[in-house]
This record gives structure tokens, sequence and C-alpha cells, in this order.
């Protein structure tokens, strides 16, 4: 393989790790993480066919379940064919221009889920706090618009990166940390000054933060309204319509401020420990959000369990 070009960036190479000192392995691994990327996939198409098909699922709660499900989908899809390409077949080269595209998806998609999670939060709250008034306050027009605001806040956000990325000089490393591209493992690799990526990388984690201190403000809000509730019982039911919601928010953002801390008081610890934290953060919201809002809606729940009974008789 020719070297890295510093002048031609259309000769650009990077070379993805996967898991290192288990190459012999890959072939194995990529079994559990092919199962993974099967049941995001499915999991997350059958929440949105479910919201689309069923008349009583087109409520504001469920518009932004499919919002978050088709984050999922494009987190999955972003890194899945570098992942099950390294893994399958040994493909471990990456062009340049592709590896800038994929970090953009990745960011896009993970920033994105943080503003869904974070509106899905004002959602719940609505809902417990002026319950008469849920559906007048939160329309279709309004969330439709909400999403709308959303992705193009999101999109402008993290348009510059790849750009960002493509502007700095490229030496002699190129090889990348994980089986998909990040930014901060990209800029990395430069031999020119990549200050102004450190730095606006930050700005868009932070909005990623920001939306979490939104989520906490707004749980402070509904626990506020649910302790003025007279009964202990209607308590525990305004509570209980938060559960698949609070486990979404801890799925996501546990993984990704793991790996955070890891990297920040922890770089004595194994690359490979590093990897995981990264995979897991990649994989398993996908996985499990669908698992979890199928489990504890019984709307959804209901409408599963009625197609699968009709399948069999």
């Amino acid at each position: 393989m020719s070297p890295l070009n510093n002048t031609n960036i259309e000769v650009l190479r990077f070379l993805l790790i996967g898991i290192p000192g288990l190459e012999k392995s890959h072939i194995w691994i990529s079994i559990p993480f092919s199962s993974v990327y099967f049941l995001s996939l499915l999991g997350n198409f059958t929440v949105l066919f479910f919201i689309k098909t069923e008349p009583s699922l087109h409520e504001p709660m469920y518009y932004f379940l499919s919002m978050l499900s088709i984050s999922d989908l494009g987190l999955s899809l972003s890194s899945l064919p570098t992942t099950l390409g390294l893994f399958l077949f040994g493909v471990h080269e990456i062009h340049a221009a592709a590896c800038f595209a994929q970090e953009f998806f990745i960011h896009l998609f993970t920033v994105t889920e943080a503003s869904v999670l974070s509106a899905m939060a004002f959602d719940r709250y609505v809902a417990i706090h002026n319950p008469l008034r849920y559906s007048t306050i939160l329309t279709s027009a309004r969330v439709i618009k909400t999403g709308i605001l959303l992705t193009s806040k999101n999109v402008f956000l993290i348009l510059p990166l790849p750009f960002l990325l493509q502007r700095l000089t490229y030496c002699h490393q190129n090889l990348l940390s994980h089986s998909y591209c990040l930014h901060q493992d990209v800029m990395k690799l430069a031999c020119s000054d990549n200050r102004v990526n450190v730095v606006y990388g930050l700005c868009a984690a932070l909005s990623t933060i920001l939306d979490l201190l939104f989520i906490t403000f707004s749980y402070i809000m509904i626990l506020k309204t649910v302790l003025g509730i007279a009964t202990p019982r209607k308590q525990f039911r305004a509570l209980n319509t938060c559960i698949s919601h609070i486990c979404a928010v801890l799925i996501f953002y546990v993984p990704m401020l793991s790996a955070a801390m890891l990297h920040r008081f922890a770089r004595d610890v194994s690359p490979m420990i590093h990897i995981l934290m990264a995979d897991v953060f990649l994989l398993v919201p996908p996985l499990m959000n669908p698992i979890v809002y199928c489990v504890k809606t019984h709307q959804i729940r209901e409408k599963f369990v009625r197609k699968l009974c009709a399948k069999r008789s």
C-alpha cells in the first residue's frame, strides 16, 4: 500500500484496526456484531412499522419514538459497512472521503438522538403536568416542526467536522483505533495544527451535555408535579409513563459518559477497553431502545402480540 500523500487528499487512505490482538478471531467476532446489527435494524423497523400502520399510535409520544428509531437506524447503518467489512472480509482500508463522510453521519445521528431524547423529556413533562391540554400543546404539526428544527440544527452543527478534517495534513500515521471513523480519532493522526478541530469538537460534544441538562431539568419539574398529586397510586401511574424514556436516556448516556471519563482520567487503561466502550456506545442503544419500548409500552406490546397471534392462526 502506498504511504499517505501530504498534498493530495484524493489518494489518502486510513487503516481500520478493529480489535487489536484478536485479528485471527475477527471472523468469530463478526457473529455477535452481525447479530446485534440485524436485531437493531429489525427492532427499529418494527417500531416504525407499528407506528405507521396503527392509527391508535398516531400521537406525539409515538412520533418522537419514531424519530428515536430513525436516529438508531442511522447510527447502526453508519458504522455497519466498515465494521462488518473489517470483521467478515478483512477490509482494513478506507478512503479519506468515505472516512470523513462516515464520521459525519455517526456524529450527526449521535447528537440527533440526544436532541430527540430531550424532546421526549419535554413530551413527558407536558403529558404529566397538563394532561388535559397535552394534545393541543403538542399537535402533530408542532411535533413535525420540532423534528425538522432539531435535524436542521444538528446538520449545521456537525457539517463543519469533515471539512475541518479535510484541511489537516496527514503525514505517516494512518492507523485508526476503531472499525469506523470518528472525528477525535482521525484528527489525532494529523501532523498539522488541529486546535480548531479540538475546540469545535468540544463544542459539538457540549450540545449533547446541554441536552442532558435539559432532560435533568425536565425530570426535576416532573417530580415536582408528581409530588403534588394526591394519591400514591396516581403518582406511580404518572412516573410509570416515564420508565421507558428513563431507560433510553441511561442506555444512551451511561456508555457515552463512561467512555469520556475513561478517555480523560484513565489513559493507562488498555486500548481494548476504550475500543469496547466505543462499540457499546454505538451498538447498544439501537439494539435496546426498541426492546425497552416494546416491553414497557403496552400499546406497542399489544399490537406486537396481536400480529404474532394473527400470523399463527
